[in-house]
This record gives C-alpha cells, structure tokens and sequence, in this order.
C-alpha cells in the first residue's frame, strides 16, 4: 500500500470554481473541450502516462500543450503495486508516476530506463535534496524525477487537546489514553511501523530495523490499538471525524489541513520532536515505451515546471519540487497546509518515506497484521 496521498484539495471544485482561483492567484487556467478522439489535436496522444486518478488534470500539462498542441493519452492506476504488475503482464507506457520508496521496485523489475536530464530544461531549478533521495539514482544513471511531496504527522484538533502539545509536539498524542477511542492511526507498515519506530527512537533506522528495533516497535503498537478509533484507508473518512470530534488526532497528511480550516475547525499539523514523515513522489521513464520519446520527455518536464507547481501548491496542497514555483504562490498557501515557502530547510528536517527491503517488509507486514487482529 502506498504511504502517499494522491487526492486534490480541488477534486471536487468544478472547473469554473478551479478557473476563479487560479485568476485570483495570477494562473492561466488550461482549457480542454472535451470532443470525439476524431476531432482532437493533431498532436495529441504521442505518449502515454500511467498514474493516479486526479493526475490527468489538464493544468499539469501546460507546457505539453503549448508545445504539441494538445495532451498526452492517459491511463490511471489506483496503487502502485497495481500499476506494477499491470506492466509485469506487459503494459507499456512512456512514462509513470510512482513515489520515491517504490522506485527501487520498479527498477529492479527492469521497467525503468535511465533519464536524460539535459533534455529536462527544469532539471536545473528542482530542489537538490529531492534530487540526491537515497536510493533513486544508482551509476547506472537517474532514474527518478522527483515532481511532489507531503508530509504524514499528526493532524489535530487544537481546540480539543491539551494545548501543551501545541510546544511539545509529538507523535506520542497518538498513545495518549486521554483520547481513547478518539485516535486514528494510517493502516500501512510504512506509516504505523514507521512511526512506532520513530516513537522507540529509531529515527534513522525506522525502514530498516533489526529483529530487536521491530520488537520494541511492535510493543508499541500494540500498546496504541486499544486506544484508536480505527485505522484508516481513507482520508476523506478522516476528514470527517476530525470534523465531528469522533477524532481529535490521527496520522494524517497537508491536505486534509486546508480542507478542514476552510470549515472553520482549528486543525492544525504538528513537526514531532522525533521526526515529521516526509513522501516524494515523481516522474519515471519506462523500458521499451512505445510513444515518441520526446513527447515523454515533455510529460516530465511539463509535471517538473513551475506552472504546475503552484497549481499544484495553490489547489492540491501538496509541495512541488520545483524551487521557482514557491515565488508564485501567494504566502497565505503555505500556512494553510502547513508546509514553509523556505522548501530546502523544511525538507532538512524531515524523515524521508523510502524503500523497505523485501525481506524487512515482509517482517512488517506480518508483524503489523498480527497486531492489529491482537494476536
């Protein structure tokens, strides 16, 4: 399961809602009739990229469009397990969109072709520490374009703890028998197990610990299952307990911030003293794809541009890799989804999401299922 959101916070905005707020932020918005496929552009569909729904937003492919006249063809994923076995089986598109702790994955299958990154003109202006993720870019060459990222913590309501935790700031909330009953946790090893690990003082270890480090990790996790309201899959069932006060924290992500202060709720995200999770997700360019080559490069240098970036900043909340896009967008933004326009001391601080190995996972997940049936 990924450990990533992939939701816009404009998803249920309709166009000309999308439209007025891109107009008040000084954004073009990109308008696409939809027609039959027969009357379409000409220079439409030349590649094809395979990524989450949400992803085939028209105002991620500005660039694309000015340049071939018109979008690429899409296919869409749920998760990215999915997607690679969709491609095992034979599927073949140009380019994809997994997170960075997949990317390893995907390598290893033999799906990913090196990138050229000369024929990137926004390589240049992306934030070097998204760039150098451990893991992603081996002497065989870069094999990831890191394009978004986010952060999972601690989403809470502040009018309904106990204001210390707004100074001391702490993933241990998730453990206090206060709020029994009223705490979510994310049903994923990379979320739970991680931040168990995190809470046992494993910061640099939390995707990669020993038989001993787990099982300090798993006594915590089974101390936390009494406590919560459920583990979740679902943001959006998140969302809406934090709103009704059936949670009062929960592991959650950026976007659910802006989302729930526009309904006037006082919730904010912590930075745990032990760590704030930070995932990356990005642009990969698949082995053997059977579109014109550089319309995939045009995919990727379309998603890395600035443009997309702060429309990605300003409507999805998430935050984007590329350094000139935080110049765009309006400071009120970054407050919002509790994220710093100073991206690169931000990111510093934060526990990047990566690969787990496939014998470590393993571990987890088998740990992680027997905690949560309490056996």
């Amino acid at each position: 399961m990924s450990s990533s959101p992939r939701l816009p916070l404009a998803a249920a905005a309709t166009r000309r809602d999308v439209a007025k707020r891109l107009a008040a932020a000084g954004l073009a918005v990109v308008t696409v009739p939809v027609v039959a496929r027969s009357a379409r552009a000409e220079g439409e569909g030349l590649a094809t990229h395979f990524t989450w729904a949400g992803y085939d937003d028209p105002n991620f492919m500005t660039l694309y469009q000015q340049k071939h006249g018109g979008l690429p063809s899409y296919a869409i994923f749920g998760e990215e397990e999915e997607a690679l076995q969709k491609m095992r089986s034979g599927f073949r598109p140009d380019t994809a969109s997994p997170c960075s702790n997949s990317v390893p994955r995907w390598r290893d299958a033999g799906l990913l072709q090196p990138i050229d990154v000369n024929r990137l003109t926004n390589w240049p202006d992306l934030v070097p520490a998204l760039k150098d993720l451990r893991g992603m870019n081996t002497e065989g060459g870069i094999f990831f374009i890191p394009i978004d990222w986010g952060n999972s913590s601690v989403i809470y309501r502040a009018d309904l703890v106990d204001p210390v935790y707004q100074t001391d700031q702490t993933w241990k909330i998730l453990w206090d028998e206060r709020y029994a009953g009223r705490l979510g946790m994310f049903d994923s090893v990379d979320g739970a197990v991680a931040v168990a690990g995190l809470v046992a003082g494993y910061r640099d270890a939390v995707y990669a610990m020993n038989d001993e480090q787990l099982a300090e990790a798993r006594a915590l996790l089974e101390q936390q299952r009494p406590l919560l309201r459920f583990y979740w899959t679902d943001i959006a069932g998140v969302d809406q307990a934090l709103a009704s006060g059936e949670l009062v924290a929960s592991y959650g992500w950026n976007s659910s911030i802006k989302r729930l202060r526009e309904q006037g709720l006082d919730v904010r995200m912590m930075q745990p003293k032990e760590g704030i999770l930070t995932w990356v997700c990005g642009m990969v360019k698949i082995k053997d794809g059977p579109g014109d080559e550089q319309a995939a490069y045009d995919i990727i240098d379309s998603f890395a541009s600035a443009e997309s970036g702060a429309y990605e900043m300003t409507f999805w909340g998430f935050g984007h890799s590329n350094l000139k896009a935080y110049d765009m967008v309006d400071p009120s933004v970054f407050e919002s989804v509790g994220i710093s326009r100073d991206v690169q001391t931000f990111l510093s601080g934060g526990v990047f999401i990566e690969s787990i190995e496939p014998e470590t996972r393993e571990k987890y997940i088998a740990m992680f299922e027997e905690v949560k049936a309490g056996s």
